[in-house]
């Protein structure tokens, strides 16, 4: 299992590492104070402008080069700083994946979005030392039907996911109600790669998967967590690989993947949606 913390840190990446958002080391799961979920309001809501702005601005003709020129602008325009650029070598501030592609997508002149595609945009903003992170997918003018509905269900699993978020819950509740939709729907679960604590780290413990195993600790939500939920499904099976470029992960099968994300406080009673866009 590839999680994505474990891709960025691998020896194999092809991208030299310059100057990002701080790292510091991990120190299990944290439990954030009311100071520091404030700050990730900032943060997260940095995120969720910004994505919605993308939302509105993507046409057929433009480069995915073009979006994250236009993210960086934005996220620095609110006194924030781009979470992706320079993490461990990645070199843009969103990733941007088309069609097969299923996370990690190096923004490019060359690589051009067309009518009909099904891109998945995925940012971060590091603001007053926290981050905030979500990913929305695209359908980008006269889709197909099957892309249209793998999107949807992508992002109905992510919020049945979210349901299950409440103190005394644990990761299993999450992944299970996840996994149950998307399998109903006739889609397969993206295993390599999870969702993961949020905040002074862009990727902090622990690992939020979206698939029932025993081979990631089921840990018991507490108020003042701060977690990314993001399920990763395809039309076709589940298995993935990475390209050349030590970045781009594909779908084995050429088919087709979508994924959602939302940044979510553990609150007293249930969760808080950081990244809410009001949509």
């Amino acid at each position: 299992m590839n999680l994505f913390s474990d891709l960025l840190s691998s020896e194999n990446s092809k991208i030299p590492i310059n100057n990002g958002p701080v790292i510091k080391q991990r120190r299990g799961v944290e439990i954030k104070s009311s100071r520091e979920i404030e700050i990730m309001r900032k943060s997260s809501k940095i995120v969720a402008t910004v994505l919605s702005e993308i939302r509105d601005l993507v046409k057929p003709g433009m480069s995915t080069l073009d979006l994250d020129n236009y993210a960086e602008k934005r996220i620095r325009d609110h006194d924030a700083k781009p979470s992706f650029k320079g993490y461990h070598g990645f070199p843009g501030s969103i990733c941007s994946s088309i069609n097969n592609e299923v996370v990690h997508g190096i923004p490019s002149k060359k690589k051009i979005i067309n009518d009909g595609d099904l891109l998945k945009v995925d940012t971060g903003a590091f603001y007053n030392g926290y981050h905030g992170d979500s990913c929305i997918t695209i359908c980008v003018g006269n889709t197909s039907d099957k892309a249209n509905e793998l999107s949807r269900v992508a992002r109905e699993a992510l919020m049945l996911g979210i349901k299950q978020i409440r103190p005394q819950n644990k990761l299993l509740d999450i992944a299970g109600a996840i996994e149950d939709y998307v399998k109903a729907n006739g889609f397969s679960v993206v295993e390599d790669y999870t969702g993961h604590g949020v905040g002074r780290n862009l990727h902090e413990e622990p690992s939020v998967f979206n698939f029932r195993t025993n081979d990631l600790p089921n840990v018991t939500l507490r108020e003042g967590m701060t977690i990314a939920v993001e399920p990763i499904i395809n039309l076709g099976s589940k298995y993935c690989k990475t390209l050349s470029d030590g970045w781009t992960v594909i779908t084995k099968d050429g088919n087709l993947s979508a994924q959602w994300e939302h940044t979510v406080l553990v609150t007293k009673n249930g969760c808080e949606i950081l990244t809410d866009r009001g949509d």
